[in-house]
């Protein structure tokens, strides 16, 4: 059987690393906001390009807070891809703003400038952008678009450690870039963890504020915050991954290629292109008999997932919340969708093994 994930194997390498760090924190006796979150924090900007690094304790609070630091009203409308995770457009409703769906380009699956602009009123704050699967969104135009408009950039880069854009990482076109440290991303650690980069000390401070109830003083509260911060444990752990998040990367675009150059032409494969640096969190094709494929791979003992199965506003809980529509092409990306293995426990002939039996379909 090729599984799809196995967490155990993903992580295996950095077990031995793992045990000696976790002990060293037991030994510490110190668990919140200590010396190794700041050491990731440093880390991870700089690995980045960033000034600043704020750990908190998901993706969705690295939106929530980001958007929280905006300052902006109730009702404020926020353009977000139609075809995100839940968890984009949730912080959106979370901040008690509007969250307004815009396609997504159908080669790519990710906002699709040219269809922007038609969807900013004099409501719009803010473009929540997402870098989905580990491919950067196409940055030039929307970073045009935002600045004649002058709305801000939020980044959700929850699935893009260390993609780039004309040799840029993702995380700093924006005034705020959000990360996951979920366990099945590239950068994952071993519970919940996220991250917020910025540029200014002042945006960082105000963060960090939000992120420990609104103090930078023990029991001196200067703002109305929340708990959300990353803990010593997981960025013990994330430390150490991150030396290793290149290699990680490089192997997972090692395995990509194989696909692309493998797969035959029935299935919709990831677009190229030499201005993007993909790091395939997740190896998607698209094929009109999808649910068959998915079958098919699985009668013959390999696993695979669908991201995902129903579009943010076909989900029971955006029900009357969700203005707006139809929505044909997030409609077709969610119907057609499968994700192919593609771990870092993969091996190159594990992924060979998938392409012929796929083929065979």
């Amino acid at each position: 059987m090729i599984e799809y994930e196995n967490l155990a194997k993903a992580n295996q390498k950095f077990f031995e690393e793992y045990e000696q760090d976790f002990k060293d924190t037991l030994q510490n006796g110190w668990f919140i906001l200590g010396s190794k979150v700041e050491r990731f924090e440093r880390s991870f900007a700089e690995y980045c390009g960033a000034k600043f690094c704020i750990g908190v304790a998901s993706g969705l609070d690295a939106l929530m807070l980001s958007l929280h630091a905006c300052h902006f009203q109730p009702g404020d409308e926020i353009l977000v891809p139609s075809n995100t995770y839940i968890a984009t457009i949730l912080s959106i409703f979370q901040c008690q703003l509007t969250p307004v769906l815009v396609e997504p380009d159908i080669r790519t699956y990710n906002m699709d400038p040219s269809k922007l602009e038609a969807h900013i009123t004099s409501r719009t704050r803010a473009i929540m952008l997402v870098h989905l699967y580990g491919k950067s969104c196409d940055m030039d135009p929307i970073l045009a678009i935002a600045k004649r408009h002058n709305v801000r950039i939020i980044e959700d880069c929850a699935q893009a450690h260390g993609a780039m854009y004309k040799g840029n990482m993702v995380g700093g076109f924006g005034e705020y870039g959000a990360f996951s440290f979920y366990p099945t991303k590239n950068l994952g650690c071993l519970g919940d963890g996220g991250a917020i980069l910025v540029q200014t000390p002042e945006k960082a401070e105000t963060l960090r504020k939000l992120r420990n109830y609104g103090s930078n003083k023990k029991y001196y509260n200067d703002v109305v915050g929340f708990n959300s911060r990353l803990d010593e444990v997981q960025a013990g752990f994330l430390s150490i991954k991150l030396k290793h998040l290149d290699e990680i990367n490089t192997h997972k675009r090692k395995l990509a290629q194989l696909y692309h150059e493998g797969l035959k032409s029935d299935f919709i494969k990831p677009a190229i292109h030499k201005d993007y640096y993909d790091v395939y969190h997740i190896f998607n094709v698209r094929h009109e008999r999808r649910d068959e494929l998915k079958e098919h791979l699985l009668r013959n003992e390999i696993k695979t997932d669908i991201h995902y199965p129903v579009p943010p506003h076909a989900q029971q809980a955006m029900q009357g919340l969700i203005k707006g529509g139809p929505f044909p092409i997030s409609e077709k990306i969610h119907r057609t969708t499968l994700s192919l293995p593609i771990s870092f426990f993969h091996t190159e002939q594990d992924i060979e093994q998938v392409i012929e039996i796929a083929n065979k379909f």
